[in-house]
């Protein structure tokens, strides 16, 4: 397993280059560290799904640099365009219907995706190099809580830690607070997950 810290200035190449050879890159978001994987790579996705012993109906979200960028693997809805002004970059998923391009075994079989543009600059700098999604899904046991440290990673996935093959330091981050999850694919909107961003600012937003 190779470790490198998120300042230095190989760290976005080298995650790329994992990423695009099938591997799996341990990273920090602006709310807990996460698993990516190539979100394309229908064999990179199930490696996730072995180390957080997820179950494989359980869909995983994915990052893009912007709202552009998501169009292209998401159909963006008049809700999605408010929410994305207001929240993105930032701890807000958007679900949304998925374009044939995304794997079921990515969304567990479902016709949504959930997709976001973090706050965070290594986040933003990979998605750019790699030029498609990565997966964003929180580095844990499926079930535990989230991990704010590489220390906490390790102890939470034991030894399924040793199926990630690069580990991003980020150091201790500021928060163990999830993105908050909603649903505009539709007429109504539904929050699967209240998490960084209150409910409350979200409806505000939708219906404003």
């Amino acid at each position: 397993m190779e470790t490198i810290s998120a300042a230095d200035s190989k760290a976005v190449l080298r995650a790329a280059e994992v990423l695009r050879e099938g591997g799996v890159v341990l990273y920090p978001t602006d709310t807990v560290y996460g698993i990516g994987v190539d979100a394309l790579n229908v064999e990179a996705i199930k490696k996730i799904y072995m180390i957080k012993g997820r179950s494989a109906g359980n869909p995983i979200s994915v990052v893009v640099p912007s709202l552009d960028a998501a169009e292209v693997y998401v159909a963006i809805t008049p809700g999605a365009r408010k929410l994305a002004k207001a929240f993105w970059p930032g701890p807000l998923t958007v679900v949304l219907r998925r374009k044939e391009t995304v794997p079921g075994e990515l969304t567990g079989d479902r016709e949504t995706l959930g997709i976001r543009v973090p706050n965070n600059t290594f986040c933003l700098a990979l998605a750019r190099e790699l030029g498609r999604p990565y997966t964003t899904t929180s580095a844990n046991k499926a079930g535990t809580g989230d991990c704010r440290t590489i220390e906490e990673v390790s102890m939470s996935l034991g030894e399924h830690f040793n199926g990630i093959d690069l580990v991003i330091d980020g150091g201790q981050l500021p928060t163990a607070v999830p993105s908050t999850v909603v649903d505009v694919s539709g007429i109504t909107p539904h929050i699967f997950r209240e998490g960084a961003v209150p409910s409350s600012h979200v409806l505000g937003v939708l219906e404003g």
